[in-house]
């Protein structure tokens, strides 16, 4: 008899790895409390898997030997928290996916810059000419890939609800861009769960394998002080030993391996793609990839689509898309990279966010706060007598504001340091959203 799994949550990493499952001879079965996708209920049923959706048959999933859980399923879920009750275990898609997998991993979590590393990443592998797969948090499931093939190369990128549930997943270089707070409302307000969730990245790396940090980020470095970390760990900094800039250029070591480049060259701006740039370069030097490659890729990379984006200038006016700044920590740094006369659009859905971390910096760039959300009132509350503020409800209403108030030499930035689900469906439906209206402007003028 074949043992089953069951599969919480049809979409991309649920149906992948019900689709990977159902290939290597497992029984599978599929459940989804919300509407299940029309595509991924083609895919699943064209290869005979059973499914629900609108809810979880509690009978059923709890006679699976082994449950693989979609990251946004919360282990204080009913059906998952009866599922660790009765000891079965419930697993992540990546974790699936490795037993699955020969390929070398790098994986890539962190607050912010995650995405812009593991894309410059892939960048740099697919521009050497190496077999590598880009996926994880940001794109295809990697058990997706493995159904028919097994990379060289997996650049993940990996979501702190992912590493919640491994087991034995590890990568063979792991990275750790940062910690600042952030979905703290899955780690019951506690900041220090999250921290550990983080570090989950190395739970399992032994001697053989590298974790790279950041040197320069407090909480990183609090974690570690107080904590044995088992795999070779190499910093990362402003003045680390292994990477440190003098002047406009940037220095990076690694074994008997060094790299070096003018820093302005670096494509992307701001002192936050600096360090993005630092762990591309060690990552290069480390699997031995030509300097010449290392430089082609730090100067070439065209950057994130949502993260700070430019849209254009118009009437004297920049334009910036960050929607993908869903934090305080990821809007100070798209501050950060920008000079005076900022008209900056924040709010949305507040993740508990304290806003004092940004309190210097927006005196000294920001001359206009316009808020979008269905509750502006705590960015009002703080913001008030520090910049003016507008409030609005929609991006309709803040191109209004915009089109009335911004002037010759102003940079417009959406960076809005909070979730999208009160007015949007996703941060790329912000962005997106932001972008339609800067193409109006640039059509009616």
């Amino acid at each position: 008899m074949k043992k089953e799994i069951a599969v919480l949550g049809a979409g991309e990493s649920g149906t992948a790895a019900a689709l990977l499952a159902i290939a290597k001879g497992y029984a599978v079965f599929v459940s989804d409390s919300g509407k299940i996708p029309d595509q991924n209920k083609r895919e699943i049923s064209s290869v005979g898997i059973e499914y629900e959706e609108g809810g979880h048959s509690f009978d059923r999933i709890l006679k699976a030997t082994e449950v693989i859980k979609s990251p946004g399923i919360p282990d204080s879920a009913p059906v998952v928290a009866e599922l660790l009750n009765r000891n079965i275990p419930v697993i992540s898609d990546i974790e699936f996916a490795w037993r699955y997998s020969n390929a070398f991993i790098i994986g890539v979590t962190g607050s912010n810059g995650k995405t812009t590393t593991s894309l410059w990443l892939y960048e740099l592998l697919s521009r050497s000419g190496k077999d590598v797969v880009l996926a994880g948090n940001i794109g295809a499931s990697p058990c997706r890939t493995l159904i028919d093939s097994d990379p060289d190369y997996f650049v993940l990128e990996i979501s702190s609800f992912q590493l919640d549930s491994i087991d034995k997943f590890k990568c063979d270089i792991a990275v750790l861009t940062n910690i600042t707070p952030d979905h703290l409302n899955r780690y019951n307000n506690s900041f220090e769960k999250y921290i550990a969730s983080k570090f989950k990245i190395v739970k399992n790396s032994t001697l053989d394998d590298l974790f790279i940090l950041c040197e320069d980020d407090k909480e990183s470095m609090r974690y570690i002080e107080n904590h044995t970390i088992e795999p070779k760990t190499v910093m990362f900094g402003l003045n680390s030993k292994n990477t440190f800039v003098d002047g406009d250029k940037l220095f990076v070591k690694y074994s008997e391996r060094s790299f070096e480049m003018i820093a302005s060259d670096i494509a992307l701006p701001g002192t936050h793609n600096l360090y993005n740039a630092m762990v591309v370069a060690l990552v290069g030097l480390k699997i031995d990839l030509p300097s010449a490659v290392i430089e082609m890729s730090l100067s070439l990379f065209k950057g994130v689509e949502h993260r700070m984006e430019f849209c254009g200038e118009y009437n004297g006016v920049k334009y910036y898309n960050d929607s993908k700044a869903t934090n305080v920590n990821s809007t100070w740094y798209a501050l950060e990279s920008l000079d005076k006369n900022v008209v900056w659009i924040a709010g949305g859905f507040d993740k508990g966010n304290d806003y004092s971390e940004l309190l210097d910096i927006v005196k000294e760039k920001v001359r206009l706060l316009i808020c979008m959300g269905v509750d502006n009132s705590k960015l009002e509350t703080f913001f008030s007598g520090i910049v003016p503020v507008e409030c609005t409800s929609s991006m309709k209403e803040v191109f209004d504001i915009i089109k009335k108030r911004a002037a010759c030499g102003d940079v417009v930035l959406l960076s809005p340091a909070c979730a999208s689900f009160d007015l949007f469906r996703s941060y790329q439906e912000r962005g997106d959203q932001f972008k339609n209206y800067i193409r109006k402007i640039v059509e009616s003028s």
